[in-house]
């Protein structure tokens, strides 16, 4: 079968739009998506203000535009899966929120013009991504001067072999996943476009459950046993990475890491 590795950036796409077209629901629903401090971090890190146009790429279930919506002026959410932008926009206008509008784009190409944003944020998305120096060059053309980007992502370790397994385990449970990038690869992308690393934070989240976290991207029990074990087999530096506990019982769990990075355009 094809991995990602062998398709063309559009094939990674549509398999990423297929995906997340069909488990769009359960984004929302998603207690890793929709809770957790570092929501309040980013806004931390934002300090938003109430006048501002903000863009959060890649909005997926909609959890970070609607943390936003009340502390700045608009915010336009931007997501390539027109299914997946249908449940976002329930959700947060479910919630009488009123000042998010929504648009279908790819990330690579944001459909808008340069200078337009104060505020750009992408969160927990791109590892989905085919070409992550691309969408960067495209958050910096779209930033007003002066103007931050905020990213969370998921992150591997430096050692580059613990990196790809790290990768390997994500990508045996969501096939549309692409690659992470540890922090010192995301602090050279935003350099290269011009981007002032205000922050270079390191995150996780401890003790994810094996099981409900396969089971949102509706894998099979033959899956999520081979994902067991890869838990147990890890080789030491990927194995200190995922930190796993009670591998190969159903209360297998496991960490998530995550690079939180500011940049601001000059």
């Amino acid at each position: 079968m094809q991995g990602v590795a062998d398709m063309s950036n559009e094939d990674v796409k549509a398999h990423a739009q297929q995906r997340f077209g069909q488990f769009a629901q359960g984004y929302v629903e998603s207690k890793g998506h929709s809770s957790g401090g570092d929501l309040n971090r980013l806004v931390e890190l934002a300090q938003p203000q109430p006048d501002w146009l903000m863009m959060d790429v890649a909005t997926g279930g909609g959890h970070t535009a609607l943390k936003f919506a009340p502390l700045v002026g608009q915010v336009m959410a931007l997501d390539l899966t027109p299914k997946m932008l249908d449940a976002a926009s329930r959700f947060i206008r479910g919630k009488d929120v009123t000042n998010v509008a929504f648009a279908a784009g790819d990330a690579e190409q944001i459909p808008f013009a340069d200078n337009t944003f104060d505020l750009v944020t992408c969160r927990i998305a791109a590892h989905h991504f085919p070409n992550c120096w691309q969408f960067v060059q495209e958050v910096a053309r779209v930033l007003k001067p002066g103007g931050k980007f905020i990213l969370q992502d998921n992150t591997v370790p430096d050692d580059e072999r613990a990196a790809r397994y790290v990768d390997a385990f994500e990508r045996l449970r969501d096939p549309s996943h692409h690659r992470m990038y540890a922090g010192y690869e995301w602090q050279g992308m935003f350099l290269d476009a011009g981007l002032t690393v205000e922050t270079l934070e390191l995150a996780h989240k401890r003790d994810a459950n094996l099981i409900e976290w396969a089971t949102t991207q509706g894998q099979t029990q033959a899956v999520i046993e081979r994902l067991q074990v890869m838990m147990v087999q890890a080789p030491d530096a990927a194995r200190a990475w995922l930190n796993p506990h009670a591998a190969g019982t159903p209360d297998a769990t496991f960490d998530h890491h995550y690079v939180v990075m500011v940049g601001r355009k000059g």
